[in-house]
């Protein structure tokens, strides 16, 4: 199935969130290296100043914070009004608080929702996702408590993108382990390669790779791994889509 890009013979147009520091701005700017055009994101316009390296190299900023579901709404907005994006690399995330289930599930659903359908989409996992909970009863996706932890967030996110690959055939939809990577999430003693927790978001948004262009992975370091056994249980995923319906107010479509 040849991508819009491979059809226009040019480059991709690539949305990435989280893109203040970390995975998000190192991904943004090989995209750019690369000639690609990268629309960028931060919290607030607070933030912008972390992109302005980037919006000088060409990339447009926009802004919202993935904890609050009325800026997710608008930032979808401002993503949709650029244009058509070839692809989206759902890459931010926290690691803890009360905001967990909202920044790291949340938000990659809603988007995904409100977004103009992309031809590929990348949503950032962990392979701690092993150790979450296949049980939704409980969780508050609100914000307003702490349920849930990140393991049990990124097993979430991770059926999210098995559930986008299942429901929408003709969008690749992968997720990703970067590995324990030095960024500010992961601490400067993180014992893996910098470059690699980035590379394979990056392959995966843009390249013509026939292993790139396969839908409903979970993925490390370019290779295709097994995930936690709910990420592909249907049941589970369209569990998960419901209640994330619910809690939005928003289908996926």
């Amino acid at each position: 199935m040849p991508t819009a890009q491979q059809r226009a013979g040019r480059k991709a147009r690539i949305f990435i969130t989280g893109s203040a520091d970390g995975l998000g701005h190192a991904a943004a700017e090989t995209l750019l290296a690369q000639g690609h055009d990268v629309v960028v994101h931060v919290r607030s316009r607070a933030r912008l100043p972390a992109v302005q390296q980037l919006v000088d190299q060409g990339a447009i900023a926009t802004i919202g914070d993935l904890g609050d579901l009325p800026q997710i709404r608008d930032l979808a907005s401002q993503v949709n009004a650029i244009g058509h994006m070839d692809a989206v690399i759902h890459n931010a995330g926290v690691i803890s608080g009360e905001q967990l289930l909202v920044v790291n599930v949340v938000a990659p659903y809603l988007l995904t929702a409100l977004i103009q359908r992309p031809e590929r989409l990348i949503y950032l996992s962990s392979g701690m996702h092993r150790g979450g909970q296949a049980k939704l009863a409980g969780m508050d996706w609100s914000g307003r408590s702490v349920t849930g932890s990140y393991s049990d967030s990124k097993l979430f996110v991770t059926t999210l993108s098995a559930a986008v690959a299942r429901h929408w055939p003709k969008v690749l939809s992968n997720a990703v382990d970067p590995g324990w990577v030095p960024t500010r999430m992961g601490g400067p003693g993180a014992p893996d390669d910098l470059r690699l927790g980035h590379l394979t978001q990056e392959w995966l948004a843009t390249s013509d790779d026939p292993a790139a262009l396969t839908t409903g992975g979970y993925w490390h370091h370019q290779q295709r791994q097994q995930p936690n056994a709910a990420v592909n249980d249907t049941r589970f995923q369209d569990l998960l889509l419901a209640e994330l319906a619910r809690a939005t107010g928003t289908e996926l479509g």
